[in-house]
């Protein structure tokens, strides 16, 4: 008798792994990718920052536009919750086009710009390119660096600058965007750091925008903070560890907060999905980042 209790409580242990299998992978697929959007918060006080100034930076990393996963109005709940956080800067960090086929349309680049142009914030909206940015453009791929994406165009038109490797001033501090290190293939990028710190002047807190979170470990000390986006968190995330990670130093730079050397990054969670329609254990976020000294 014990051992047909043994049997059945083996069996039904299984049963039970099976189905958390399947509510898991529904749940990843079905779910968390497309119904969920998490407000994530990180307060950072980055070396020499100045006393009595706090900034409110919104993040918004890898929209990856593209029906039925994420559509127009999509977009718009997305620009309305980042609204809502009432920010001094917003921050859109590339990658805004469909980087899998599992879509039934693609977006326009105008009619993404034209939404993300609803965007608000005090100091300004800034925006720079991602990898896919490049490789879904072929035009701009066959022209290689110099050339502008469309996606670019796009949202340069509707009154968001797009920062390839240049400065802007933007109230009490400066903001800097970098363009894509992986826009032409691993370590081939369009990304261009001297020229950008070259353009730095005055001692206003230096902002930067990167897409891939790898440039960090080349960013000196004048930059007060690095915003990136790029590895999705991992797009699964199981006890703060992700198996997957677009980057050369695995969950180094995966996802959230991270201080080395006396130096800031943080990287945005993202929006959309990569290569399959999976999250898990990292919904869509949208990026909040207070820093104050």
């Amino acid at each position: 008798m014990a051992k047909m209790i043994g049997r059945r409580g083996v069996l039904a242990g299984l049963g039970g792994l099976a189905a958390a299998g399947v509510l898991g992978a529904g749940y990843g697929l079905g779910v968390e990718p497309f119904l969920r959007l998490a407000v994530q918060r990180h307060r950072v006080a980055p070396a020499g920052w100045p006393p009595g100034l706090s900034l409110r930076v919104v993040l918004l990393a890898d929209l990856h536009a593209g029906a039925p996963l994420m559509d127009e109005a999509r977009i718009e709940r997305i620009v309305a919750a980042a609204n809502a956080l009432d920010p001094d800067l917003t921050l859109l960090l590339g990658d805004y086009g469909p980087s899998i086929r599992l879509v039934s349309r693609v977006l326009a680049h105008a009619d993404v710009a034209r939404r993300l142009a609803a965007l608000r914030a005090r100091h300004g909206v800034f925006a720079i390119n991602g990898n896919h940015d490049w490789w879904e453009d072929r035009e701009a791929m066959r022209i290689g660096r110099g050339a502008v994406p469309s996606i670019a165009r796009a949202l340069d038109g509707a009154g968001i600058p797009v920062l390839r490797n240049a400065v802007l001033r933007a109230g009490p501090v400066l903001v800097g965007g970098l363009d894509s290190s992986w826009a032409f293939g691993l370590r081939r990028g369009a990304d261009d750091l001297p020229r950008l710190m070259d353009q730095v002047a005055g001692d206003a807190p230096l902002l930067l925008m990167a897409h891939e979170p790898d440039m960090f470990e080349s960013v000196p000390a004048r930059v007060a903070a690095t915003f990136s986006g790029h590895t999705h968190g991992g797009q699964v995330r199981l006890m703060g560890w992700s198996p997957v990670v677009p980057s050369r130093h695995g969950n180094r730079y995966a996802w959230g907060h991270v201080r080395e050397g006396g130096r800031d990054l943080v990287v945005s969670g993202g929006l959309g999905v990569s290569t399959l329609p999976v999250r898990f254990g990292v919904p869509p976020e949208v990026t909040l980042v207070e820093l104050s000294a």
